[in-house]
């Protein structure tokens, strides 16, 4: 007998065939999908189920996978506009030294996540100070979190150094590595703000523990003049030097890259993750993507932080990635569809390591999906399930939201906590957020 049986839906399974169902069936048993095919193939199986949702008139898929995030800093969204990177970051850290600690990253870290569950995203990797309080937000709300320790030259916003960061770095390991629900890494944030030995010693420190390193990489054109005066090689040609890439090496942004580089990304297996709504609201332009998918190279999606993109929408992210390049090359055939959506599915899993057990609805795997209503003005007629879930579906439009067969979104609502308390909270700590860079 399943657990949870979800019949009559519109399946899109992402899988590596494009697998879809139309009238199908998804059994569910101990929190993996036991079945899937088509209504017929069921009968009573699926009405003999403890728990039975008919999904007539819903498309259901696999949760989003958001691999480059800052969460709490939804405490910031909307501060500081106008301005490219370098000089917007500068008042951003201004604001974050003043506001952030323990209790406000959590605050922040739950504003974000719930933002994310609503809209649909079931996984997030984060890069964010005091990452013990993103996971125990995540838990409160039943997801799927990578993230870890950040290696920072400087003090920064915590004050501690660096010998204190790989402290807490390598704790944070300890703490989570044998988690279902965790996928620890570590985070140096940058080559221009991280030193070559300190890199080295990061990705040390994950291959001894078997994580992932993340890292932000050639966002800007000034971040990669910067390191070429400084060391003789571009970003991606540094990391690369250094010994750094490989397949779980997790890159954000990506935006500006040679041919040869884009072949060192290829040989080394590294994962760049592609932040368009940022890159556009920042000018710091337009990565290669059609360029990386024809090398072979596993691309995925982020939304970046809300205090440089607004909101966390990956819908946005992967409706932008489906049609950048089109209009940019004027070539129609760029960034399949198909493509999109495996960004923001499967590709995403396999960038955070975990696609034998997320990232599509295949039997074996994590009941990680997502049921998206189709009773819409802009949901009809439907004639492709795959295209309106790039080009039409929005995070409004998500109903319900499964991680590991359990229910973490009930009819557009939170289950694990009252958003209503947390949107409170944040708003009484705002005029401190807006007092900070006065």
């Amino acid at each position: 007998m399943a657990d949870l049986a979800i019949t009559n839906a519109i399946i899109l399974t992402a899988d590596a065939l494009g697998t879809r169902f139309e009238g199908g069936t998804m059994l569910v048993e101990n929190g993996r999908i036991a079945a899937i095919g088509t209504d017929a193939e069921f009968g009573d199986a699926a009405e003999n189920a403890k728990s039975v949702i008919d999904a007539r008139g819903m498309l259901v898929m696999p949760g989003l996978i958001n691999t480059h995030c800052h969460i709490a800093s939804t405490l910031f969204r909307g501060l500081v506009e106008d301005l490219p990177l370098e000089p917007w970051l500068q008042r951003i850290w201004k604001a974050e030294a003043a506001i952030l600690n323990p209790q406000t990253t959590h605050l922040g870290s739950l504003l974000g996540l719930a933002e994310m569950a609503l809209g649909g995203v079931t996984t997030v990797m984060d890069m964010f100070w005091h990452p013990h309080e993103t996971v125990r937000a995540s838990r409160q709300l039943g997801m799927r979190i990578s993230t870890g320790g950040i290696v920072f030259d400087a003090p920064g916003v915590t004050g501690h150094t660096v010998e204190q960061r790989f402290e807490e770095a390598e704790r944070f390991f300890q703490d989570f590595t044998n988690s279902d629900d965790v996928i620890p890494a570590i985070m140096p944030h940058g080559t221009y703000t991280v030193a070559p030995d300190n890199l080295k010693r990061a990705r040390v420190l994950a291959d001894r523990h078997d994580g992932l390193f993340c890292t932000h990489a050639a966002e800007t054109r000034f971040e990669v003049d910067v390191i070429t005066n400084r060391y003789g090689r571009s970003v991606i040609r540094h990391l690369d030097h250094l010994g750094l890439l490989d397949k779980r090496a997790v890159l954000a942004h990506c935006v500006h890259l040679d041919e040869e580089e884009i072949a060192i990304l290829a040989r080394t297996g590294a994962r760049p993750s592609h932040n368009p709504v940022s890159n556009l609201k920042l000018a710091s332009g337009i990565a290669p993507v059609p360029e990386m998918l024809e090398a072979g190279i596993t691309v995925s999606l982020g939304t970046d932080g809300a205090v440089s993109g607004n909101d966390l929408d990956l819908w946005l992210a992967m409706r932008l990635a489906a049609m950048l390049h089109k209009g940019v090359k004027g070539d129609a055939r760029l960034v399949s569809t198909q493509q999109a959506l495996a960004m923001a599915t499967l590709s995403g899993a396999e960038t955070l390591g975990v696609s034998d057990r997320i990232g599509s609805l295949e039997i074996g795997k994590e009941a990680d999906f997502i049921m998206i209503d189709l009773d819409r003005a802009h949901a009809v007629p439907l004639f492709d399930p795959l295209t309106h879930a790039v080009f039409s579906t929005n995070k409004s439009d998500v109903r319900h939201v499964f991680v590991g067969g359990k229910q973490i979104v009930r009819d557009r609502a939170l289950t694990g906590i009252v958003l209503s308390d947390v949107l409170a909270e944040v708003r009484d700590l705002a005029p401190r957020v807006q007092a900070s860079i006065a």
